[in-house]
C-alpha cells in the first residue's frame, strides 16, 4: 500500500489553534497528525508571535508561558513548508484581492497554499475559505 502525502496548509489564526486551546483546537491537531508535510505563509510566524505577545500583555499567559509557546513553535516550523513572498504568490494574493472581499494578510496566505500547491487549506474564517475555494484549494474549517 503506497502513503500518499498530505500537504496541509494553515492559515496564522488556525495555526495559533495548534498553541493556545480554543474552539477549533482539536481539529487543527487532528490535520497537523494527518498532515505529511505542513505549509505556512512567511507571514505565519510574526502574526502567531503577535498573538503570543498580546495573550501575555491581557495577563492571559505569563512570562514563561510565553516564552514555552514560542520555542514549540520555533520547534514546529523547523519542519514546515515556509511560502517566501515570491513574485508568484503575490500574483495569487493580487488575484484573490481583486476577486474576493478579503483582508491583505488573508490574501497572502491563500497566495501562498495555492503556490506550494497544498491538498488542503485550513482556515476559521468563512470569507477567507470561501476566496480559497474559488482560488481552486480544498479548505477546511476549524
Amino acid at each position: 500500500m503506497r502513503v500518499v502525502g498530505v500537504r496541509v496548509f494553515f492559515d496564522s489564526s488556525a495555526f495559533a489553534k495548534r498553541y493556545i486551546s480554543e474552539a477549533g483546537t482539536d481539529a487543527v491537531l487532528a490535520w497537523c497528525d494527518q498532515a505529511t508535510e505542513i505549509g505556512l505563509s512567511a507571514i505565519a510566524l510574526p502574526e502567531i508571535i503577535s498573538a503570543f505577545c498580546r495573550l501575555r500583555r491581557e495577563g492571559r499567559i505569563d512570562e514563561t508561558q510565553y516564552r514555552q509557546l514560542k520555542a514549540l513553535l520555533l520547534a514546529d516550523i523547523e519542519d514546515a513548508a515556509i511560502c517566501d513572498l515570491t513574485p508568484a504568490v503575490l500574483a495569487q494574493t493580487i488575484a484573490s484581492l481583486e476577486k474576493n472581499v478579503l483582508r491583505g494578510m488573508d490574501a497572502i496566505h491563500i497566495g501562498s497554499a495555492v503556490v506550494l500547491q497544498a491538498d488542503v487549506f485550513v482556515s476559521a474564517d468563512a470569507r477567507q475559505r470561501e476566496a480559497a475555494s474559488m482560488a481552486g484549494l480544498r479548505v477546511e474549517a476549524v
